[in-house]
Order: structure tokens, then C-alpha cells, then sequence
């Protein structure tokens, strides 16, 4: 499943804690499902691949989410940088002093920490800082980072005044992600509202079924009552899917 979902790399850093919230939530959904709809679980065995498609969008979502916070944290990482060439650093211990800038900030588990360890760890093997930052680049494949490592790689090469390019370049992007950051902000009031839309007609249906159990019971039982149920269901699905499509607006 994690080889078809978009931005797998950030799948390993969600948490083992995170899985199992996410495992419980799509089986709470799915069985609320199958009851709302069908007041049995046997359909699950037809209907299961409902429960594979709410999982892989539940990990695209907290796959987007990882590599936002990488994104933050990158910002900070190469703000640091720039600093520490400013002060008289050579490029390897600019990188050696933002790991050390980035600790008080970041627990050791944090993508950032983990990354600039092994960056370190390179140069230590006497590996070429270029060499480092374009492997780090090539392992990540986050746009912001090719970027930055583009810029790095071209103002060492140019000769000129490469620290005031790396920081033009810093500054570019940083002020990209936090206004992408924003954005995304706005937008999470109206996903906030689309789960609510989502939620709705089950409420509906559960206080019919409190309330008004006699006029629903025909549509559970038997064949038409359950065909009438999964036209609802299969209208339900399509509407939920494009509302989904809706909210993934790329900033």
C-alpha cells in the first residue's frame, strides 16, 4: 500500500502510536458504516476495500502533514546556515553548528535532526559537503531542499559572493514556505467544514433510527431495502471523493 501512497518517503516518520490512531479511527469508521447502512457486519467482507481506501487517504494526509513540519524545519535549518557563514564558517562546520542550533529546538526524533546526523556523519567519512548536501537532496526529493542545494552547488561554482547567494536564496524560501503556511491555515477551516458535511448524514440516520426505527426497519433485512442502501452508500462515496478532490488545493 505505502508504494502507491504520494510522498511515501514521510510515511517512516509517522509514529508507531500514530498508526495504531489511525488503524482504530478507519475501523471505527468503517464498521459505523456498515451499521448505519446495512445494521450488520457481513457486508464488510464485500465492502473492504473501503476501509483500504479511508486508510491510504488517512496516510497521504499525515504523510503531507510530516513534510510540512520537514519544511518548517528546514527553514530553520538553513536560516542557521546562512548565519553561520555569515560568521566565517566554512561550509562543514555551518553544518556541524545548525545541528547544535536545531537540538534545543527539535527532539532527536525530528526528520531535520535525523538528517543533518547523517550529513554529519558523511563528513566525517571525509565526503565533500557538495556531495552531502546533493545526497541529502536526492534522499528527501523535497522541492525546497533541490532547491536550496541548486543555489548552494552554483554559487560555490560562480566564484562570486556565494554567502550573499545562499542567503538571497534562504530568504526566498523561507518566506515561500511560511507563505504556503498560511494558506494552508485558511484552508483548514473548510476541511474542518467538509468532515463535518461528512459526519452529518450519519447523524441523520442514527437519529431516524433512534426515533423513527419502524418507518427505516424495511430497509434493512432484505434484498431491496439492502440494494436501496448501497445506491445511498455508493452516492455518498462519490460525493465524499470529490469533496476530497476538492480540499487538495496544491499551495
Amino acid at each position: 500500500m505505502s508504494s502507491k501512497i504520494r510522498g511515501s518517503f514521510w510515511l517512516q516518520d509517522i509514529r508507531k502510536r500514530e498508526y495504531a490512531a489511525g488503524f482504530i479511527k478507519t475501523t471505527v469508521v468503517f464498521l459505523l458504516i456498515l451499521y448505519v447502512f446495512y445494521e450488520s457486519f457481513v457486508p464488510g467482507v464485500i465492502l473492504f476495500p473501503i476501509w483500504i481506501l479511508y486508510m491510504k487517504e488517512w496516510l497521504e494526509d499525515r504523510a503531507k502533514r510530516k513534510e510540512m513540519d520537514f519544511r518548517i524545519q528546514f527553514r530553520d535549518s538553513i536560516q542557521s546556515v546562512s548565519a553561520a557563514l555569515k560568521a566565517g564558517y566554512s561550509v562543514e562546520n555551518a553544518i556541524r553548528e545548525t545541528r547544535k542550533d536545531l537540538s534545543p529546538m527539535y527532539g532527536e526524533e525530528a526528520r531535520i535532526m535525523k538528517e543533518y546526523t547523517l550529513m554529519i556523519y558523511k563528513l566525517d567519512m571525509n565526503r565533500t559537503a557538495g556531495q552531502v548536501l546533493g545526497e541529502f537532496a536526492d534522499r528527501v526529493r523535497q522541492e525546497d531542499v533541490t532547491d536550496f542545494v541548486n543555489v548552494f552547488t552554483a554559487a560555490r561554482q560562480s566564484g562570486g559572493d556565494s554567502i550573499a547567494l545562499i542567503r538571497n536564496a534562504v530568504k526566498i524560501i523561507g518566506e515561500k514556505i511560511d507563505t504556503e503556511r498560511e494558506i494552508r491555515t485558511m484552508l483548514a477551516a473548510k476541511k474542518l467544514e467538509f468532515e463535518i458535511m461528512c459526519a452529518v448524514p450519519f447523524f441523520i440516520i442514527l437519529y431516524m433510527k433512534m426515533t423513527f426505527g419502524d418507518f427505516l426497519s424495511m430497509l434493512y433485512g432484505n434484498l431491496p431495502g439492502a440494494a436501496v442502501m448501497s445506491g445511498c452508500l455508493a452516492v455518498y462515496l462519490a460525493a465524499y471523493m470529490y469533496g476530497r478532490r476538492l480540499m487538495q488545493i496544491e499551495v
